[in-house]
């Protein structure tokens, strides 16, 4: 038998599965030619799919000594080394592969699911298309094209493509999966959940699919069965930081402070929030040290909601005896500024002055020992500055009927989760029959809503005024009522004392707990919640019976 026939005879075997069999003759051939370039190519590939890559990446950069325009061993080794987690030579393979075959449909695909794992949705959604153009009918690139799409907030068109790519491929579990989440996207939950199931039956050890389905499972309030999933999902994969993160999560939602607060520490594992670690010299401070003479940086996280939540700490620490710089945002350093004690305001991004100790300030919780019966909620301990609040009372003139601050949505570009927390401005417009003057409390629009105030006549418009959240906070000064979504609104009209009627979808924001119409961050609020997913009608029922009776 000649070299070219052991050849045939062993990618013959390969193809059949005949893993074993395979390999003895790839060794064969190597035996007596050792550089022959389709047998270490073969043999690498081999290699790679029964696990180990970094002999594949050995094997077949031998091969393309020989051969270093062949197509398909740059496209085998992007896969091994992307095995091995090395991304940018995998990228670089790939495009290699791609510019010695353009019609390579294999290296778009991996191409694109490398782009859009490191967030490149956009450039990964070209290649995606591409690698469909010149194959149609490929579940991989059809699974893919559905997670960018998500990824890009189009959960229409991804629903689509994963149903093109489950047309071709019925039982493809990580296409079971995504749909799950492109379901989810679109509050779709009991078909979500399903996806999700049909996922763990086809590959019932799969920690994403567990993960997943706790949370289609959370938001349809079923909370302890969310909770015996994402520890399934740990148990798992242990390093999987969401499922511990989103476990934080649902143990918050229940009041179990002790232990969720504790577990919240996961989110800078988590992907897609590993930027938010700053490394610093300094020692994180989580409690376990006096403050007594020592300067805490308590440094700026996350969302501009949570950071007003937590500044209500920083007269606790002054009290302590620390010398505390609190880092805001831009749009929050003059209203930071109003905080009780004698705190540094330090603008994001200016330089911060030296200090001994930093913390999170979403860690605050954490660090201060929090539970639900130790709350910090003395109220207020944000005010307008006095330039704002007058430049209000002249702006609004005579306090003839009472006022009312309405917020009915976050911003356009945020998650699906927010768009969940938001309601449409047309839905407002029963609240708009009782007798107040009403002052709008949205910063930007979503589209549609200028022309229904315009036409309307009923709400006073203020985007223009509201720079910052100081002017903000002048306008809520002189309102009697607040009523909003979950939103910053909500917190910072909380954190002025403010009454203030907090608007909530069916399975709330962890930090507005299960089944409350109150709040014990906020003293003044009252939470409407909807009986059911999607109901913002019963929620604008009650509220309009509400101040039609007080």
């Amino acid at each position: 038998m000649t070299v070219q026939d052991e050849l045939r005879a062993a990618i013959g075997h390969h193809q059949a599965g005949r893993l074993a069999e395979a390999e003895a003759l790839y060794r064969q051939i190597l035996a007596q030619a050792p550089r022959h370039p389709d047998a270490l190519h073969f043999l690498g590939l081999l290699a790679h799919q029964t696990g180990n890559p970094a002999a594949a990446v050995e094997l077949i950069g031998q091969a393309l000594e020989q051969v270093p325009a062949h197509a398909p061993c740059h496209l085998h080794l992007g896969l091994a080394l992307q095995s091995l987690g090395r991304l940018d030579e995998a990228e670089a393979s790939y495009g290699r592969a791609i510019a010695l075959d353009p019609d390579l449909a294999e290296a778009h695909n991996n191409l694109g699911l490398i782009r859009l794992e490191s967030g490149q949705a956009d450039a990964a959604l070209a290649h995606l298309e591409r690698a469909l153009a010149l194959r149609p009918d490929f579940p991989e690139a059809l699974n893919n094209r559905g997670m960018a799409l998500e990824a890009l907030g189009r959960p229409d068109e991804a629903l689509a493509s994963l149903d093109r790519a489950l047309a071709v491929r019925p039982d493809y579990p990580e296409a079971h999966l995504n749909r799950g989440n492109a379901l989810q996207a679109l509050g779709r939950l009991d078909e979500a959940v399903a996806s999700y199931d049909r996922a763990l039956a086809l590959r019932p050890g799969h920690p994403d699919a567990h993960n997943n389905l706790g949370q289609a499972l959370e938001a349809q309030g079923r909370v302890d069965e969310a909770i015996a999933h994402y520890r399934r999902a740990q148990a798992l994969q242990p390093e999987l930081a969401t499922a511990h993160w989103n476990e934080a999560l649902a143990l918050l939602r229940k009041g179990d402070f002790e232990a969720g607060w504790r577990l919240y520490e996961w989110r800078f594992r988590a992907v897609g929030r590993r930027t938010l670690v700053r490394d610093f010299a300094e020692p994180r401070w989580l409690g376990d040290a006096p403050l007594a003479g020592h300067t805490l940086f308590l440094h700026y996280e996350q969302g501009l909601g949570d950071t007003l939540q937590m500044l209500r700490y920083v007269p606790l620490l002054v009290r302590q005896g620390a010398r505390v710089l609190v880092e805001v945002p831009p749009a929050m350093a003059a209203l930071a500024a109003t905080l009780p004690g004698n705190a540094t305001v330090v603008v994001e991004g200016s330089a911060v002055p030296p200090f001994e100790l930093q913390c999170p300030l979403m860690s605050l919780p954490l660090a201060c020992g929090t539970t639900l019966a130790t709350v910090p909620a003395d109220v207020p301990y944000l005010a307008a500055p006095e330039p704002e609040r007058s430049a209000w009372r002249e702006k609004l003139g005579p306090h003839t009927r009472r006022r009312i601050g309405l917020a009915w949505s976050g911003s356009a570009g945020h998650t699906s989760a927010m768009r969940q927390r938001s309601l449409p401005l047309r839905e407002l417009l029963p609240l708009l029959a009782t007798d107040a003057e009403f002052h709008s409390l949205q910063k930007e629009y979503r589209q549609g809503d200028p022309e229904l105030l315009a036409v309307d006549g009923r709400i006073r418009d203020h985007a223009a005024t509201l720079r910052d959240f100081a002017a903000t906070a002048g306008l809520i000064g002189q309102l009697d009522l607040v009523i909003t979504v979950d939103t910053a609104v909500a917190h910072l009209a909380g954190a002025m004392g403010k009454p203030v009627w907090l608007l909530l979808p069916f399975v709330a924001d962890y930090r507005w707990l299960l089944g409350r119409t109150d709040s014990p961050w906020y003293p003044t609020m009252r939470l409407f919640r909807q009986p059911a997913f999607g109901d913002w009608q019963a929620v604008i029922e009650a509220v309009t019976g509400a101040l039609l009776r007080e």
